[in-house]
């Protein structure tokens, strides 16, 4: 049954493997017929040597015209040579890196659609490693193999039947070396193979090192911690070069051993042949002939080990680049699913329970909460309780795993998630700017607005002022992450991007706790005015930000503790008060 099941599986990825040649199917014919052509022309040559140097040449008077002849028509064999050679190698690398985006766009997109929890266990670095060094291989694999083995395989029949004309007995020696070559280069492929796999992942890890290194350059120069950096760097770069000493050790047995092959064929040709001349089996003309085709015979046996080693990185490439896309996604549109319209914003937590993976803990238990279209509601616990993870319940960056969230009556698991997402807008403690300018991180929150429209949104996050002040106003750039930029800056961008959204929904997630006084202050304007008859989730640190909220939900381990507005929570001297003491106490 697992023999049966992998063969299907090999057929599958086959299929998707040759897939990828079809929007380039003309392109692809036309290097093909290229590739025949130019590897017809070169067994030409040596049959021309020998009807010279065998006909030619033995007939008093030499006829000098037939030998210009041919040397006109070897020179037209040239030029159409280089025709195929150049369209070989101009267009079929285009066909290559057409095919490199192709893969990359669709491994891209497959990114998006993975959740929260997929890149909880992953390393930025190796995500970009499949992206970029992986696919290289890949697609060099695409242009070339085809046409190497093309090639390969016309020259290598071609010049066996050829040889066979000229001298059976010694085109039989030759071709008994071939059964130990195949033995030999399935064992070193094999080896390769591994190796670099091995070292796919080696420059992954160095890639997660580097994403994680310049992310996190302002923490390393903070502490003075350069020379740590550069020893965690070394690590990491030293198993590389070890990798690669393993890799290269298999490569040189294998391009020495078949180096070694072909020059005991061509001295057996020599020796063996010398031989027949002498016993007059063989003629002079049929020797150089003959030495020609080895050549002929040899060319495409090194393009097989070429292609054995392309093969071999390739391949692994392909193998990493399918087993990132068989990830389905764990949070997708239900087959049925519709359209979330006209939302007024009531949401419902029905015996909802959440545990982040089978086996952990549960995080929330037996959460039922109700919260009316335009309500504003705050969540305060301590660290742990569950907060964050309740509001990423709702727009469904994690599934729950019990019970249901309903908004508007409908169950979002009933909904598309692209509707879902559209009809809630979220504030974060730690915003993120994209590179480029403050109109474009703006824009994000509604990419078709008119500029008009995204001045609008600013000046209603308070941003426009700030905005106006900067060197080239609403065009300045924001630097990698906003870095130009203070917290309190571009925690209004980020208001602002909600505000150009405008949806029902809002989940503000401690997104004043980094600000000081004055910048909470200003900010804290704009949330406000932005919660203005939307449902609001207001996850918070600093009671004081929450004091005006019409209900108070208090969580702990156990799930809700305790909810009512400020005065009655207070009044209760339960958790609420506790944690409000805890801050406020002289």
């Amino acid at each position: 049954m697992y023999r049966v099941n992998r063969g299907g599986k090999n057929v599958k990825k086959f299929k998707k493997f040759i897939s990828y040649y079809r929007p380039y199917k003309a392109l692809f014919i036309a290097d093909m017929i290229c590739a025949s052509i130019a590897a017809g022309v070169t067994l030409v040559f040596p049959m021309v040597t020998r009807y010279i140097t065998g006909t030619i040449l033995q007939i008093e008077p030499i006829e000098f015209n037939a030998i210009y002849k041919l040397g006109i028509f070897m020179i037209v064999l040239v030029a159409v040579e280089y025709i195929c050679n150049y369209f070989i190698a101009y267009q079929g690398h285009v066909m290559g890196a057409k095919m490199e985006r192709d893969l990359r766009s669709e491994l891209f997109a497959h990114y998006q659609k993975l959740s929260f929890s997929f890149y909880d266990d992953q390393k930025t670095g190796q995500l970009m490693s499949r992206l970029t060094n992986d696919l290289f291989s890949l697609t060099e694999l695409y242009h070339h193999g085809p046409e190497d083995l093309l090639i390969s395989l016309i020259k290598f029949i071609g010049a066996f039947i050829i040889l066979m004309t000229i001298d059976v007995q010694l085109t039989l020696i030759v071709f008994a070396f071939l059964p130990i070559m195949v033995i030999f280069a399935s064992y070193f492929n094999k080896k390769m193979n591994q190796a670099f796999t091995n070292n796919k992942r080696k420059i992954g890890d160095i890639n997660a090192r580097i994403e994680d290194n310049l992310s996190g350059i302002r923490v390393v120069q903070s502490f003075a911690n350069e020379e740590k950096e550069k020893e965690k760097f070394a690590y990491n770069n030293n198993q590389y070069v070890l990798s690669k000493k393993n890799s290269y050790k298999y490569m040189g047995g294998y391009h020495s051993g078949l180096s070694a092959f072909i020059s005991m064929i061509t001295v057996t040709v020599i020796i063996v042949g010398s031989v027949l001349i002498g016993k007059q089996q063989m003629s002079t003309p049929d020797l150089i002939a003959f030495i020609l085709y080895i050549n002929n015979l040899i060319d495409p046996v090194k393009k097989l080990i070429n292609f054995t080693e392309q093969f071999a990185e390739g391949i692994t490439g392909f193998n990493r680049f399918l087993e990132m896309l068989e990830i389905e996604p764990d949070i997708q549109d239900q087959p049925n699913a519709v359209e979330l319209k006209q939302v007024s914003g009531e949401v419902t937590f029905e015996h909802v329970g959440f545990k982040y993976k089978e086996g952990l803990d549960y995080v929330l238990k037996d959460i039922d909460l109700h919260v009316e279209s335009g309500e504003y509601i705050a969540l305060v616990g301590s660290s742990g309780a569950g907060k964050t993870t309740i509001c990423s319940l709702i727009p469904r960056f994690y599934e729950v795993s019990e019970g249901q969230i309903l908004i508007d009556h409908q169950n979002i698991k009933d909904v598309t998630l692209k509707s879902l997402r559209q009809n809630i807008g979220i504030v974060q403690q730690d915003v993120y700017l994209f590179a480029g300018t403050i109109m474009d991180n703006i824009r994000y929150g509604k990419p078709e607005a008119t500029d008009e429209e995204i001045i609008e949104a600013a000046k209603n996050a308070n941003a426009h002022d700030f905005i106006m002040e900067l060197p080239e106003g609403y065009n300045t750039d924001c630097g990698q992450r906003g870095v130009k930029l203070s917290g309190g800056q571009k925690q209004r961008l980020s208001i602002a991007r909600v505000f150009l959204k405008n949806p029902p929904i809002l989940i503000f997630d401690e997104a004043t706790s980094a600000l000081d006084n004055e910048s909470e202050r200003v900010v804290q304007e704009s949330l406000e005015k932005l919660a203005q008859n939307r449902t609001t989730f207001v996850i918070a640190h600093r009671l004081s930000t929450i004091k005006n909220a019409k209900r108070i939900i208090v969580l702990t381990e156990d799930g809700i503790a305790e909810q009512g507005d400020h005065e009655t929570l207070l009044a209760k001297d339960g958790e609420y008060a506790k944690l409000y003491n805890m801050q406020f106490k002289a």
